[in-house]
């Protein structure tokens, strides 16, 4: 069974990010950005994310800095999300009071950071953004010292195709379009419960979000925003039902 997610493009920034990119606003809502998750045992428990994304315009395409796989740069590496990043945020029991001015979130989540050339990070929060240290506090194994690491499944290079687009005035043209693929898993722990759990964290809320560089322009998606952009906002998760 997958849990299957379509994210967004933020609009807070829509009108300007697009102008700065030389591209229509409906050019950027036409980045589609599809991730599922499942658990598998591969051969042990884990949850895989597959990420899915593409990008319609030969202008974007040219633009996208999408890191190429390197087996050399395979690690923990902080300050993924300055650059193109895939993420997930993964949540324990909350509280939120959704009525309040002030958003009140309290309980445990992780931060999973990936780059599309290996990199990776799983940063542990006590609550929404706490710690406020930069870089986080890695997520680490039981022995209190080793980081928590994800294990790449496919890093295939992007496919460029092209196709023929036909505007009003029905001269032909040529554009391409080019699809992006990352694919890892997270080691989970199986409770009593039943219920999924990452480092005895258990598993009641799941947020794949994704940023895209192009050159200057970060463009954030998610499946659902908080305004400003605000991945780390729990409002906006989704429950986990695997």
């Amino acid at each position: 069974m997958k849990q299957t997610f379509e994210l967004c493009l933020s609009t807070d920034n829509i009108a300007n990010d697009a102008k700065q990119l030389g591209v229509s606003v409906d050019d950027l809502k036409h980045i589609g950005i599809n991730v599922s998750a499942q658990v598998i045992q591969q051969p042990a428990l884990c949850l895989q994310l597959t990420y899915q994304i593409t990008v319609p315009n030969q202008i974007l395409v040219h633009k996208l800095h999408w890191p190429v796989w390197q087996s050399k740069r395979e690690g923990f590496s902080d300050y993924l999300w300055e650059e193109t990043c895939l993420e997930c945020f993964i949540a324990g029991d909350s509280l939120i009071d959704r009525h309040a001015t002030e958003i009140q979130q309290t309980a445990a989540y992780v931060e999973i950071n990936a780059s599309p050339d290996g990199r990776y990070a799983l940063y542990k929060f006590e609550s929404y953004r706490n710690p406020a240290t930069l870089p986080p506090i890695p997520l680490y194994k039981d022995d209190g010292c080793t980081p928590v690491s994800i294990y790449w499944v496919n890093h295939t290079e992007p496919s460029i195709m092209s196709f023929k687009e036909v505007p009003h005035n029905a001269s032909t043209v040529m554009d391409e379009h080019c699809d992006y693929e990352r694919v890892f898993t997270v080691p989970l722990n199986q409770l009593s419960n039943q219920q999924y759990a990452i480092q005895n964290l258990p598993i009641e809320q799941i947020h794949p979000c994704v940023i895209l560089r192009f050159g200057e322009t970060a463009l954030y998606f998610a499946s659902s925003h908080a305004s400003p952009a605000d991945f780390h906002n729990r409002q906006h998760w989704s429950t986990f039902s695997l």
